[in-house]
Formats: structure tokens, C-alpha cells, sequence
């Protein structure tokens, strides 16, 4: 077998690929055959690898076979070339060797080509009789190809010029246009973030104004009988002269934006001075050209949009396109205002009438209940009354000449008067006294007893203003703040007060800030808490251990802390009672059953979830899943 690199190279240039296949077949075994497939990548082929023949076809695409011989002459002229056709017409031959080639295969090509290939390869050129008459027809061929190429050149310059300007004038529009709309965007975008509505109407007017550099922006809003459109909002000193005035105009056809609001169509004076349709405004005279825009949501009209130029003609096509759909955003950002108002008062309303329906449905027995707490107040309270009539008739007796201290005697005489004063004979009632036995004197006057009474009223008064808490702590208003659950649980644990290494704590790297109000927040992991280290207390747990664990949820928005105790658990059957106000498992020792109501109302109110798993012997687990700071 030959070695390929010393063979002699053949460029083939043609368009046809069953052409190119024939020849490769046929010179393969003797040459290294080159292609291309159009003149123009065979003349780079033939300038890069220098072959050693060149086989053209005639019938090429963009220039001729003659053409393209031509070219390659001037490039290579050392180089055989020889062009293979199937032009058959008389002159072919002539004119191809006139062209520089040195030989013509006239196709199909049959079983001499090897042989006519192997000729031309080793200096056969083919001779040309009269060449001087077929070269001065080859070159008044190719002056006429050159002048139909010239014109046709300079026919696609005037047309390309023609198409310049178009696109030139049509990049320009467009670029005004698309910086028209970013602009439109850029205030959409900035407006729909703005959720109060005075804040939203004054915001829109002046970035309006300042983006687009208009005279005057106004927003108006229909009254609540939808028969006027009153201003709401004004760009600059005339608007807020407006607004004092409390200017409104009638929703009619005498006016644009009574108009616009009307038919829900965009009204344009171009040349405002002379627009019959528009209202002559005294506190804008400046105006030459004005616009009108219905802010519509819905097919709903909720006022108008004026936008006014001291320029005649202010206002193209694109203008009115972009501040449209601009408007179309100022519209849905002032309805979502309105719609954000009106929820928050109804959240509002509502949450005060859910908390107290509350506590005016709060079942019988739980009013009992709170009644029996209060109940021991008024008794102690009337106990210690009389112990200290009693005290202060011994203190009476007390001589003030034989105390020594002037502020123990100036306090003694206080105390004697005041006594007077209030309408007490502490003689009779020394009196009295004196006349008791000795254990009814003794008891009355027991410090232990007096202390007793005082502790009774503080446990029941401290009762109710537990419940009370209970019941209205989760409705007060909030002060949301970010906040750092690791740094909030960590104190509440410390001011907690329980004995060392009962709290373990683990918190993932990295944790994100959660958005609510601390003081609740503390409120619900403190109750978490305290009653899990009840549970494990009330059950004598050995070794009594509260974990408590903070992680991403795996709804990235959230977080979750998981707080955990390993005592008896809580039963199946109440799993789902522990939630209900007034429900306890404490029985007569101080629960008020409000500790995990309120947790699942100020947990739910943040926009998060709470829930329990626990098994009997296996403690519980509870669950807190807030939402992250955005």
C-alpha cells in the first residue's frame, strides 16, 4: 500500500457531491484528493495546501468554472488546472483553455479519466488554435459579467442605503420606545411596593414627574358615590395648592379625566389651549399638552391618572403605549393599597371580635372556676382587716415617752391619728379583747394566720391576671422585629432559673433571622418550656433533660425549633383537648389551661405552625415552625 504522505494532491472543486464521490473513487489509489464544495472555499483550499492539480467544474455557483480558473491561474501559476463540464454547446473547450486551464474533460466522466488525469499530472497541455480570438471573447465575457455585477452591486448599495435610514429610524424608535417602557417598568415596579396608599399616590406623582420630565402629574380617585374624581395627589407646589383647595371635577365629558373614567379610554390634547374637551385648570396655565389615563382594574374604574406637558405635542404614539401600561401598574398598586387597607382594618376588627367572643363564650365551668379563685379574696382580705384593727389597739397602748428614737415617736402618733381618723375606737376595741379568752386572742393575733390571708389573696389575684393574659396577651399589638431564635431561647432558658445542664440546646449554623414580635415569641417558648420541666418534675424523672434544637425547615422559608422533654408523654386521648382554652391537666394546682392557647394564637398570628408527637413513656416533642425574615 502507498504512503499517503508521499502522493501527489488533488483539489477537486465541485458542487455536486455524487461528482466528488465518482472522482475520489477513482483517483484514491493513486492521489491525496482535496474538496470543496463552492469556488470560494476552493480557492482558500488551493492558497492553503498548494495541491499539485486542480480539477474545476465549470457549472459553479457565484462565479464560473472560467472565473474561478482564472483566479487560480493568477494564484497558482504553476499549477495545471483542468476544468471538467458537461457544457457540450461548441467553443466549451476553447473557452476554458482560453481561461488558463490546459486541458477539458467533457462529462460523464468514463473509464479514461485515471489516464487523461495522469497526462495532465505529468505536462500535458492541450493546444488552442486561434487562442487570441477565444481570449479576447473569454475577457469581453468576463467585462460584461463585471458590469452586470456592477450593477447589480450598485442597485443593492442604493437599496442598502435605502434600508439604513429605515433601520436607523426604526433603532432610534425603538430605542426611545424601549427606554420608554424600561422607564414605565422601572415605575411600575418601584410603585407595586408601596403599600400605603397616600405614601403610594405621592411616591407615583413625583417619580413620574422626575423619570418621564413632565410638568405636572395628578392622581384622582373616585368619591364613594363615584360621581367625582377627587385629587388625591400632586406633583410640586401647584398639587399641594390643589389639594388644599380639595379640588375634584365631576365625572362627565366636560373634563379628560372625568372623560377618560367615563369611556375607560386614554384622553389626548395634544394642543391643550385649543381642545374643546378639557378643563381650563386655574392652578396649571402652563399646560400645552395633556394626557388623561384611567386607572382600571378589572374593567373597574377607580380614578384617573393626569400626566401634562408645558410642550405642544408632548406626546407621541409610544408615549401614550408606555404611559399606559405604566398606569395599568399604578392602578393595580393603588388597588392592592385599598385592598391591604380594608384587610388590615377587617383582620383587626376581627381578631378584637374573636378575642372577645372568647371570653364571652368561655364555658360555665371555667367561670366557675375563675369565680372560685377570686372567692377567697374578699374573706381574706376582711381577715386581715380586723387582725390589723386589733394590732393597731395593742400598738395604742405603747407609751411614746419611753421610745427614744423622735422617728419612731413622730411615726406612733401618726399611726394613733390615722387610726382616729378613719372612725376606729381602738379603746373598745382593747375593750373587746380584753374580754376574749386567751387561744381566741392568740389567734387573732397571729402573724402566721395574717400572712396566711395575704398569701391567698396574691395566688388568686395572681391567677386571674395569669388567665387574663392568657386570654388578651395574644391580641395585643404587635412590635415585629428580626429576630435571632438561638440568642432569644438561650436567654429565656437562663432567666428561667433551671439547675444546670437540664437544657441542652443545638442550633444549625447559619440560621436565619425570623420577623415577629419578640416579647410574644418569648412567650411561647417560655410555656413550652416551663411545662415540659413540670412534666418531668410532677413525674419524678431521674435523670430530667429538655433539648432543644433550631434548623431550616424544609420549606427554606422557614425555620423550625423543636423543643423536647423524656418525660411520661401525653396521652392520645388529649392530644388534641391540650389546645382548647381552659383545658389543664394540673387539676387544683395552678394551671389555667390558657399556657398552650395562646402559644398556638400567637404562633398561627405569626404565619406559622405548631404541633405535638409524643407517645406514652416517651415524652413529647413539640414543634415550632415560624417564617424567616425576607
Amino acid at each position: 500500500m502507498s504512503d499517503i504522505r508521499k502522493l501527489p494532491q488533488v483539489l477537486y472543486i465541485e458542487d455536486s457531491e455524487e461528482s466528488r464521490s465518482l472522482v475520489r473513487r477513482l483517483l484514491a489509489e493513486k492521489y491525496v484528493v482535496l474538496e470543496a464544495s463552492n469556488p470560494l472555499d476552493g480557492l482558500q483550499l488551493a492558497e492553503e495546501t498548494q495541491p499539485n492539480l486542480i480539477l474545476l467544474d465549470h457549472n459553479l455557483p457565484q462565479m464560473t468554472g472560467s472565473e474561478v480558473a482564472t483566479r487560480l491561474k493568477k494564484m497558482l501559476p504553476y499549477t495545471p488546472i483542468v476544468i471538467i463540464s458537461g457544457d457540450t454547446s461548441k467553443g466549451a473547450r476553447e473557452r476554458a483553455l482560453a481561461a488558463g486551464a490546459v486541458g477539458f474533460i467533457a462529462k460523464p466522466i468514463d473509464d479514461d479519466f485515471e489516464k487523461l488525469i495522469n497526462e495532465y499530472f505529468h505536462g500535458k497541455i492541450e493546444k488552442l488554435d486561434h487562442a487570441e480570438r477565444y481570449l479576447q471573447a473569454y475577457q469581453q465575457e468576463l467585462v460584461e459579467r463585471l458590469e452586470g455585477n456592477i450593477r447589480q452591486l450598485s442597485s443593492a448599495l442604493e437599496k442598502n442605503k435605502h434600508l439604513l435610514s429605515q433601520n436607523e429610524r426604526m433603532f432610534s424608535m425603538l430605542d426611545r420606545r424601549h427606554k420608554l417602557l424600561q422607564t414605565a417598568a422601572r415605575v411600575g415596579q418601584m410603585v407595586t411596593s408601596i403599600l400605603d396608599l397616600n405614601d403610594l399616590l405621592k411616591h407615583t406623582v413625583n417619580i413620574i414627574c422626575s423619570e418621564f420630565n413632565f410638568y405636572y402629574s395628578g392622581i384622582f380617585l373616585l368619591s364613594d358615590d363615584k360621581q367625582f374624581a377627587e385629587l388625591r395627589a400632586g406633583y410640586a407646589l401647584a398639587g399641594r395648592k390643589m389639594l388644599e383647595a380639595k379640588y375634584r371635577l365631576p365625572v362627565d365629558e366636560q373634563s379628560m379625566i372625568g372623560k377618560s373614567i367615563l369611556t375607560q379610554i386614554p384622553q389626548v390634547a395634544s394642543d391643550a389651549e385649543h381642545e374643546g374637551a378639557r378643563f381650563k385648570n386655574p392652578f396649571l396655565p402652563d399646560t400645552k399638552s395633556e394626557m388623561a389615563l384611567p386607572l382600571i382594574v378589572d374593567s373597574v374604574p377607580l380614578g384617573a391618572l393626569t400626566v401634562q406637558s408645558n410642550q405642544i405635542n408632548a406626546f407621541s404614539e409610544d408615549d401614550i403605549t408606555s404611559l399606559q401600561a405604566m398606569s395599568e401598574q399604578v392602578a393595580i398598586a393603588i388597588n392592592n393599597a385599598q385592598l391591604m387597607k380594608q384587610l388590615e382594618s377587617a383582620n383587626s376588627e376581627l381578631l378584637r371580635t374573636k378575642t372577645y367572643e372568647a371570653i364571652a363564650t368561655a364555658t360555665g365551668e371555667a367561670i366557675h372556676w375563675v369565680g372560685n379563685k377570686a372567692a377567697p379574696i374578699p374573706g381574706s382580705v376582711s381577715r386581715v382587716k380586723e387582725d390589723i384593727k386589733y394590732l393597731l389597739a395593742l400598738l395604742s397602748q405603747v407609751d411614746e415617752s419611753k421610745l427614744k428614737n423622735d422617728s419612731l415617736r413622730a411615726a406612733l402618733q401618726t399611726v394613733k391619728e390615722e387610726a382616729k381618723e378613719k372612725g376606729l375606737d381602738l379603746e373598745s376595741i382593747l375593750n373587746e379583747l380584753s374580754e376574749m379568752n386567751l387561744n381566741r386572742a392568740k389567734s387573732l393575733l397571729s402573724i402566721e394566720s395574717l400572712m396566711e390571708d395575704l398569701e391567698i389573696a396574691e395566688n388568686s389575684a395572681n391567677t386571674i391576671l395569669e388567665i387574663k393574659e392568657g386570654l388578651i396577651g395574644p391580641a395585643r399589638q404587635r412590635n415585629d422585629a428580626s429576630i435571632s431564635l438561638e440568642e432569644m431561647i438561650t436567654s429565656t432558658v437562663e432567666n428561667m432559673g433551671l439547675p444546670d445542664g437540664a437544657v441542652e440546646m443545638g442550633w444549625e449554623k447559619d440560621l436565619p433571622l425570623v420577623h415577629g414580635d419578640i416579647r410574644q415569641l418569648e412567650q411561647v417558648f417560655n410555656n413550652l418550656i416551663k411545662n415540659a420541666w413540670e412534666a418531668l418534675t410532677n413525674a419524678n424523672v431521674t435523670d430530667p433533660k429538655i433539648t432543644i434544637a433550631g434548623c431550616r425547615d424544609n420549606d427554606p422559608n422557614y425555620v423550625l425549633v423543636i423543643v423536647k422533654d423524656n418525660g411520661p408523654g401525653i396521652p392520645k386521648e388529649i392530644q388534641e383537648k391540650i389546645w382548647v382554652s381552659f383545658f389543664t391537666t394540673k387539676g387544683g394546682k395552678g394551671g389555667t389551661g390558657l399556657g398552650l392557647s395562646s402559644v398556638m394564637q400567637i404562633v398561627n398570628q405569626h404565619g406559622g405552625k405548631i404541633w405535638l408527637e409524643s407517645e406514652n413513656g416517651s415524652g413529647a416533642t413539640f414543634y415550632v415552625r415560624l417564617p424567616i425574615e425576607r
